[in-house]
């Protein structure tokens, strides 16, 4: 079988949960780098691969797959008998697990997204940072972590008592809200979110995809 490649960047929110899956599934890939930074994700060879110029993308065999989230539901659907089941095992299971997948694709990312680019984006861009912007976006994950803060006292992850595509999605753009935009309060301050985030984030695919940007 051909090993996957994934063409993107480590320190890429969207490239790093699909990392964490490959590594939750126990999947061999190559990554090819691909750096935003250079522009490399808007030259013809990338634009091949995806259209719409955004890191990740990947091949397995003839298929190329950009877009995240799908990305991750493909592989841990092809791949389901091996590594960490990330879809529940029942129709409800499966279920639950795409409706709180939707929740971080409708309701979390969108204010996460603003948050970074005027924390992170902006000044690399040498631009400023708006902090009209990044204070409203925050109020609006507030009132998300408040849903999951109600939903975490009753199941240990989103969509129930198993760890899942849900949970995995929030791995990356937790962890650079917490530590490189210092916004880890509205994280610590909601009891049971804080715990849930310690144990999703102690993972050792999540800490492999750490390792990765370092090196």
């Amino acid at each position: 079988m051909a090993t996957i490649k994934v063409h993107g960047t480590p320190v890429s929110t969207a490239t790093s949960v699909v990392l964490a899956c490959l590594h939750e599934k126990q999947i061999e890939y190559e990554l090819v780098p691909v750096d935003p930074f250079k522009g490399e994700h808007k030259q013809p060879p990338f634009l091949a691969l995806n259209p719409f110029g955004l890191v990740p993308a990947i091949q397995d065999g003839d298929l190329t797959l950009f877009e995240s989230r799908a990305i991750i539901k493909y592989l841990a659907k092809k791949y389901e008998s091996q590594g960490s089941n990330l879809l529940g095992s029942t129709f409800v299971e499966e279920t639950l697990v795409e409706q709180w997948s939707q929740v971080e694709a409708q309701s979390f990312s969108g204010p996460y997204n603003a948050v970074v680019t005027q924390i992170m984006v902006m000044p690399i861009m040498g631009g400023e940072t708006d902090e009209g912007v990044v204070e409203s976006n925050l109020e609006k994950l507030k009132k998300v972590l408040d849903v999951y803060e109600d939903k975490l006292s009753k199941t240990k992850y989103l969509a129930g008592n198993s760890f899942s595509l849900a949970d995995l999605q929030h791995l990356a753009s937790i962890n650079y809200l917490v530590n490189a935009c210092g916004k880890g309060e509205i994280i610590t301050s909601r009891k049971f979110v804080s715990a849930w985030w310690e144990d999703i984030s102690s993972r050792p695919s999540w800490k492999k995809v750490l390792d990765m940007r370092k090196s």
